[in-house]
């Protein structure tokens, strides 16, 4: 083999040496984004499932037992979140989920830390924390883990209504 013939050779191998490196690139950055999907299906659906709980509970502790139908009966904004003594997954009404927070650790992809806020609000601008008491309430779940670089937050409203 001459030199020609070497320098072919060489440029052959750093040649199949750069595409099998740039495909390894690609292979990589395709398990990252196939690893950041799955572990935000599970934070939504972690989410989705504290919603659906805490959409099941009364409105209010003043309505557990009877419909109310004063606004200043229903529990004040301060004192949002579990009566003393109501653990989860006691809870009776909607804004003992004020304050909650919780690891999961039974998935056996990732560590997930899920906390909610409950508060009330305008329906006019949902978005703004009312400090009076309101027909309405909203929830806001927060899901984090070490295993993703987002957090993710989903929120609903849930509101008060009795027919007669």
């Amino acid at each position: 083999m001459n030199t020609g013939e070497s320098l072919i050779t060489i440029a052959a191998m750093l040649l199949l040496a750069l595409t099998v490196l740039r495909v390894n690139s690609n292979i990589l950055g395709t398990d990252t984004v196939l690893m950041d999907t799955k572990f935000g299906v599970l934070a939504v659906s972690l989410a989705t499932s504290i919603i659906e709980e805490a959409n099941k509970k009364s409105f209010d502790q003043a309505d557990t037992a009877d419909a109310v139908n004063d606004v200043n009966l229903l529990t004040a904004p301060a004192s949002l979140g579990p009566s003393v003594g109501e653990v989860y997954p006691h809870f009776d009404d909607f804004d003992d989920f004020n304050g909650f927070k919780d690891t999961v650790t039974n998935l056996p992809s990732a560590v997930f830390n899920v906390s909610c806020q409950v508060c009330y609000i305008n329906p006019a601008n949902p978005d703004v924390v009312s400090g009076s008491r309101t027909w309405h309430k909203k929830i806001t779940v927060f899901v984090t883990s070490p295993s993703m670089t987002d957090t993710f937050k989903l929120a609903s409203i849930y509101s008060y209504w009795y027919f007669r």
